[in-house]
């Protein structure tokens, strides 16, 4: 690997940079529009779904289940099931890493697996196949190519928590003009060109991948790995750590339950309840997808100045509080949607501001949380299973990201006011405990936090 430094960091980062960036480009692309693809066409029309390939297994067990469901219900269950199972994979795509392909290879093959996915969307019989390949595709992925930026540093290196949050300015990004240029193509010119131009992306990020892999980490031999890992067994000390990281992960559940709305119930409120109006053009609004990154974009690095300061006069919080304050933020945003259900009765149409004001709460709170457990992850783990502890950490995700589906069900049989103060209850009730908890955590991971 090569030891080239660009602004300061590994120049590898902006290699990890650029591919991450395009592969989120790909999904936030395909996610903008897939509950509108779902309630407005697919769905629709019971022949048409019916001749999606797996559909009628599908809708049968989730009715035997949950009971009969309307379309948006029915939506929103797929909704979650995919986002959901997208982080159930990482756990997988770890362990292949870890045990046979090594990280390196792992994530061509994570990137080759979405690419077919999102041409797939292009037919509408393959739907549900579609689904599947861009599943089994981010979760080789995901977790191998956070565990390379963590890779890019040795170990009590002080710039690893800003490399991630680079990293995570990458992702952002890619989730900013994704919306741009897939949600207005799904919506003005045709699903399938926005499902198309997802898959392209997908093909820039292995490209740009391929061109910097000189510059990024690659494995040692798949048998000095297991021969390492066999002679290395974990103390009762990482063992503790394991613990309360697997704590810090369940906790993390609720968070991305009520945060991943902003691709379900709230994008359904941006298309149905809000005025895209603006000097008499119509403005797609999927449009609403790209809110999120663009803040991220703008305020992480003024937090970053801020933790910075407070570093300096010794009152920056510890990972496990910050954690917190992300959950109090992300559910205190729903008070806000809660104020706009009672000033947007019935059919009518309400201000962008509503949205504008409730995301930029939740993209304070997932600056607080999702760069920071990223960055924990990487430095509390055990050295022989950290790819697998990653996934883990997306394991999470994927159970906040199912329940972001079933929470979502309650949107059309609840007053909105209620659903959202569901939502704001759950994300100020989970940021609580982590206060509650985090002495003890604290005292278990030491100089980590």
């Amino acid at each position: 690997m090569s030891g080239k430094e660009f602004l300061g960091h590994p120049a590898g980062l902006y290699v990890l940079f650029t591919t991450e960036m395009w592969e989120r480009f790909s999904y936030y692309g395909m996610r903008a529009l897939l509950v509108m693809y779902m309630t407005n066409y697919l769905l629709v029309d019971p022949a048409r779904a019916a001749d999606v390939l797996g559909y009628k297994a599908l809708e049968g067990f989730l009715v035997g289940v949950f009971g009969q469901m309307n379309i948006q219900q029915m939506s929103s269950q797929i909704y979650g099931l995919y986002t959901g199972f997208v982080y159930f994979t990482p756990f997988f795509g770890g362990i292949l890493a870890d045990k046979l392909l090594g990280q390196y290879r792992t994530v061509y093959l994570g990137g080759i697996l979405m690419a077919i996915g999102h041409f797939l969307m292009a037919s509408e019989k393959m739907f549900l196949l579609a689904l599947l390949f861009l599943i089994a595709g981010n979760g080789c992925f995901k977790p191998n190519i956070s565990t390379q930026v963590a890779s890019l540093y040795p170990e009590g290196d002080p710039r690893r928590d800003g490399a991630f949050t680079i990293f995570y300015m990458g992702i952002n990004l890619g989730a900013f003009f994704s919306p741009l240029v897939c949600g207005t193509l799904g919506q003005t010119v045709g699903w399938h060109y926005g499902f198309g131009a997802a898959g392209v992306g997908m093909i820039v990020g292995l490209v740009s991948y391929w061109l910097g892999s000189g510059l990024i980490p690659q494995d040692e031999s798949t048998e000095s790995k297991a021969a390492a890992q066999e002679s290395r067994k974990l103390t009762k000390e990482e063992w503790a750590s394991v613990l309360v990281l697997i704590v810090l992960c369940a906790l993390n559940i609720m968070f991305w339950a009520i945060y991943e709305q902003q691709g379900n119930t709230l994008q359904l409120w941006a298309d149905e309840k809000t005025n895209w109006s603006f000097m008499g053009w119509n403005i797609p609004s999927s449009w609403f997808q790209s809110f999120n990154p663009l803040m991220i974009f703008i305020f992480a690095p003024l937090l970053n100045m801020f933790w910075s300061w407070q570093a300096k006069h010794g009152k920056e919080p510890s990972s496990v509080v910050k954690m917190g304050i992300g959950c109090i933020l992300c559910g205190g945003a729903y008070i806000l949607m809660i104020l706009a259900a009672k000033a947007v009765p019935g059919a009518d149409k309400g201000s962008v501001l509503w949205l504008i004001g409730t995301v930029f709460v939740f993209t304070m709170g997932e600056l607080y949380l999702s760069p920071i457990g990223l960055s924990l992850v990487t430095k509390v783990a055990p050295k022989p299973i950290v790819s697998m502890m990653m996934g883990v950490w997306f394991l999470s995700s994927f159970i906040g990201n199912y329940m972001t589906g079933y929470l979502g069900t309650f949107y059309t049989k609840m007053p909105k006011e209620t659903f959202f103060m569901m939502l704001c209850g759950l994300g100020i009730g989970t940021g609580i405990v982590f206060f509650v908890i985090k002495g003890k955590i604290n005292k278990v991971l030491g100089k980590f936090v």
